[in-house]
């Protein structure tokens, strides 16, 4: 049984590697998380059944099948329930959930040592230096995971605000501190007071987890989500070192491994180092800023007949998706509109930023959701290529991603960061329903460009109605 076990592991650390390998491509990103959810499952049931210690197998077969019933219905329902643009606050939560659990096995697992030795004067006199790092690592990873996912949870749905204090990055890295100096005093300690040490180190983690994300600004979202996950995963990694659990042990690698490169990649899309992120406060708290700037000028609006007469008219369409079309859930007209255009013979494309929407990813999973053919979708590189010949370049909802700031005003924060070159269009197209900042709170030069109309609207509403003229024309 023990080998039957073992190679259960052994399977679900091969799916899950499978598995995160087909993620990276939209084709097969569906399939390789069935696969790496069958070997998770694969896993957890031999567990459950096979595993032994001492002679022991695990009991409270009620328990545990009770908790994992209750768990898959919530799960179920609530991804079922949840609209696309509360995709961003569940990953957050769900996310927070995974370190909840892993910071749970550390803290058992320390408890049961502690009880096992009621009268020891120190708890490096039974524990070893590493096994303990290993506990109290998985303690404070994931209970900053998990503070911080349920505080990103709630930013992300508007239920917290953006909350900075003259000072808090000092405030921070005190806690910080005091949460080391509790770790090593907890091993070290001569008592029997280990567990009141350890606990306060606890609420210290998971007070630096909420005050770790409140002064982070909206922009930076989506690089502190992927760096909560690679927390996470870290954590979830000391559980398997902790219970000698290959499988464990290697889905926590590749979750912290995956988290980490995709912060890497998040930072270098945005042009900013992961300490900027951290304290650069990016997007949190900034006014709108209304129309009519005298600086600039004053914006162009576009009627939706004209619009669909230029879109019916051109050889090639970019699109560029952005929050605003995910918050009309207007997935499945812009499909419709692409359809449309196509069988007029306009070549229609859609340009991806890596950090377009509230999380890597985003528009993806968006524009899948309504079947849109992946052969379509250009990231950025590619579609910053082909723009010089887009004659209509039809903006969605996005607002930072495109905006010239970027390159040309070194006074603008988001400056040097890499966007769509959408004003090389010959004509660009911003559907937006006001003239307000995104989410990076500044604004957008694009507006006053010359060769840019504004459609002003509710994206599906716009959408339907340029639908239905281009069926005149």
């Amino acid at each position: 049984m023990f080998s039957f076990l073992s190679l259960s592991y052994l399977i679900a650390s091969v799916t899950f590697i499978l598995g995160l390998k087909m993620l990276s491509h939209p084709a097969t990103a569906r399939k390789g998380n069935m696969i790496a959810a069958v070997g998770m499952a694969l896993a957890i049931i031999t567990t459950i059944f096979l595993y032994e210690e001492d002679g022991k197998k695990l009991h409270n077969y009620i328990w545990i099948f009770s908790a994992i019933i209750i768990g898959t219905i919530i799960g179920v329902l609530t991804a079922k329930k949840v609209k696309m643009t509360a995709m961003p606050e569940l990953v957050s939560f769900f996310n927070g959930m995974g370190g909840a659990c892993a910071a749970l096995i550390s803290v058992i697992e320390f408890y049961y040592l502690y009880s096992a030795h009621p009268t020891a004067d120190s708890f490096s006199n039974f524990v070893s230096g590493g096994h303990y790092l290993t506990i109290i690592a998985g303690t404070i990873i994931g209970c900053i995971s998990f503070a911080g996912s349920v505080i990103a949870w709630g930013k992300l749905s508007g239920k917290i605000k953006d909350f900075a204090f003259k000072g808090q990055h000092i405030f921070n890295g005190l806690i910080f501190i005091l949460i080391l100096a509790g770790a090593v005093t907890v091993y070290f300690y001569y008592g029997t007071q280990q567990h009141i040490l350890f606990f306060i180190t606890v609420a210290l983690a998971l007070l630096y987890g909420v005050f770790f994300v409140l002064p982070i600004g909206g922009a930076d979202m989506p690089v502190v989500i992927s760096l909560l996950n690679s927390f996470t995963g870290v954590a979830a990694a000391c559980g398997g070192f902790l219970y000698n659990n290959k499988a464990m042990l290697t889905g926590g690698i590749l979750v912290g491994a995956a988290g980490t490169l995709l912060t890497i990649l998040m930072c270098k899309a945005m042009n900013r180092s992961l300490l900027n992120v951290l304290i650069g406060s990016f997007g949190g708290g900034t006014n709108t800023i209304e129309s009519g700037n005298k600086e600039h000028g004053n914006v162009k609006e576009i009627s939706i007949t004209d619009a669909a007469m230029v879109l019916a008219y051109a050889k090639k369409v970019m699109i560029v998706p952005g929050y605003g079309l995910a918050v009309a859930q207007a997935q499945h007209t812009c499909q419709e509109l692409q359809k449309a255009l196509q069988e007029k013979g306009v070549e229609v494309l859609y340009a991806i930023h890596p950090v377009a929407g509230r999380m890597p990813g985003h528009m993806n999973v968006l524009l899948a959701e309504a079947d849109v053919d992946y052969d379509y979708l250009l990231e950025m590189d590619d579609a910053n290529s082909q723009l010089k010949t887009t004659d209509v370049a039809l903006i969605l909802g996005a607002n930072d991603v495109v905006n010239p700031a970027a390159k040309t005003n070194p006074a603008s924060p988001i400056y040097g960061m890499p966007v769509l070159d959408v004003e090389l269009a010959k004509t660009v197209i911003v559907n937006k329903r006001s003239m307000k900042p995104g989410y990076a709170g500044i604004e957008n030069e694009l507006f006053y460009q010359p060769n840019t109309s504004m459609l002003f609207g509710d994206a599906k509403k716009v959408l339907q109605q340029l639908l239905a003229e281009l069926k005149n024309i």
